[in-house]
């Protein structure tokens, strides 16, 4: 299996000892350094004191961010960001993330002057050296249950470094740490966890997904088994017992892997929560049972069972990192999400917009659950951007069938990101799949906005979802309300 190692053969010389010692005078270059991972990683070089450079095809928030903290950023990809460098000045290690494609004229140049060109798989090693890494794998929850630890151990004076993501509130998507812990999203896409040597594992769940990285379920959930071996000798790995995928992981690997312990909703978790009643739809709450015996009661400021589920597994690495659990429960308490994950992004003549980064079946059910949990009386639009043609054309029926929650069902043109569109599949297509009553497709996002200003209501909750830009369907629709309520 092809893993993200070293794309060249260039000898990389000793930029992994000396990133290792934070050496200053190390320089790193990242192509595509306004993406979510390594934007993330510059950050964290930054604040470690390192010379930071970087290119990426569109300039945005997150490059002019990195600009104002002393990164040097290139507007374009191009040979000369590289080629015209004067020699003492170019970087020691060139960075690229899964995007960047063998025909990149920057990624040509590195080659052309024998730099070493890495991924992150190859990078991260370096980068976490002497830390104790606690990685938050899995399909779903990943960046929810990652905030939720880093929230635990930062309230606990921790002061873990971490890489996440989203943007958590006031702190961004990654810092450089003065603690020990160092808690990281461990995405599984172009193999990155991989790169990862973790003391603590944590699994979400273990659901197929990313069909043109994994072509089938099996080589899915083999990744996942390479990583569960990369876990540090006398390490804990921490899985959900409610989910089919995590709990065959363990039945492979329990018997020669790490200690284990497991959380969820059913009797045999160690971990477990058993929900109570909803006093108030904005909020969460379950009596948490820890190795058999009564542990308090969990409360959470966020809707949704399957954020009980992620705050039981911070609950689990927290009382690894000897936060005591009532304190620990007390932080999650006042979790109150991160962007893009059931963001609120408005209100406009009485219709609430909110926004999610759901893109797989299993996502889209439980925001949409938990929106309905949220407002069990109100009609909800769900606005949903498919994300890749690939991952589109395997889950059709499956995408189809996710919507129950939702009043009003609107599907735009499918979201390219990395791929190219070969014909093979259409949002048209994905509607007509679907079975429910009330579902249309709206190629553009101005197109939906449109729609949703003329039939929306005062009351009505509409939500976005999707990683690609889906979002701004939302935004746009919030600036023409507000624009007819100034009319009005």
């Amino acid at each position: 299996m092809q893993t993200e190692r070293t794309v060249n053969q260039t000898k990389p010389g000793d930029w992994r000892e000396r990133l290792g010692r934070r050496d200053p005078s190390l320089r790193v270059h990242l192509i595509g350094i306004g993406g979510a991972g390594l934007s993330a990683i510059a950050r964290v070089l930054l604040e470690m004191g390192l010379a930071v450079s970087g290119s990426d095809m569109q300039a945005g928030p997150v490059t002019a961010h990195l600009a104002q903290h002393g990164a040097q950023i290139f507007p374009q990809q191009v040979a000369a960001n590289l080629l015209e460098q004067p020699a003492d000045q170019r970087p020691h290690v060139v960075l690229i993330s899964s995007a960047v494609h063998d025909d990149n004229p920057e990624l040509a140049a590195a080659r052309q002057l024998g730099l070493p060109v890495v991924k992150r798989t190859d990078f991260l090693p370096a980068l976490l050296q002497g830390r104790q890494v606690i990685a938050v794998a899995g399909t779903h929850g990943k960046s929810t249950t990652t905030a939720m630890i880093i929230q635990v151990l930062r309230a606990a004076g921790l002061d873990p470094g971490f890489i996440v993501g989203a943007n958590l509130p006031g702190l961004g998507n990654a810092a450089a740490g003065s603690g020990t812990h160092f808690v990281i999203e461990a995405d599984e896409y172009d193999h990155m966890f991989l790169g990862l040597e973790p003391a603590v594992a944590v699994i979400t769940n273990v659901e197929w997904d990313h069909p043109d990285c994994y072509p089938t379920p099996s080589s899915f959930r083999k990744a996942f088994m390479q990583f569960i071996d990369r876990v540090e000798r006398g390490g804990l790995v921490i899985s959900c017992s409610d989910d089919e995928g995590a709990e065959t992981l363990r039945s492979y690997t329990y018997s020669r892997g790490p200690r284990w312990i497991t959380y969820g909703l059913n009797e045999a978790a160690d971990m477990r929560a058993v929900l109570r009643p909803m006093q108030d739809c904005d909020t969460s709450a379950a009596d948490l049972v820890w190795w058999h015996a009564p542990a308090g009661r969990l409360r959470l400021s966020v809707p949704g069972v399957h954020n009980i589920r992620n705050a039981l597994a911070a609950l689990a690495v927290s009382s690894w990192c000897n936060v005591p659990l009532e304190q620990a429960m007390g932080s999650l308490a006042r979790y109150t999400g991160v962007a893009r994950r059931f963001e609120a992004k408005g209100e406009a003549a009485g219709v609430q917009v909110f926004d999610d980064y759901a893109h797989h079946p299993t996502e889209i059910m439980a925001t949409l659950a938990a929106a309905r949990q949220r407002f069990p009386d109100r009609r909800i639009w769900a606005v949903f951007q498919p994300h890749t043609f690939s991952r589109t054309e395997r889950m059709l029926y499956r995408m189809g069938d996710s919507f129950d929650h939702a009043d009003q069902v609107i599907v735009t043109d499918i979201f390219a990101a990395r791929e190219v569109d070969d014909g093979s599949v259409s949002s048209a297509e994905l509607v007509a799949a679907s079975p429910h009553p009330a579902i249309r497709y709206i190629a553009g996002l101005c197109e939906c906005a449109d729609y949703l200003a003329a039939h929306t209501q005062a009351g009505d909750i509409v939500i976005t979802l999707g990683a690609g830009d889906g979002y701004k369907a939302g935004e746009i629709l919030l600036a023409k309300l507000q624009a007819d309520e100034k009319d009005g």
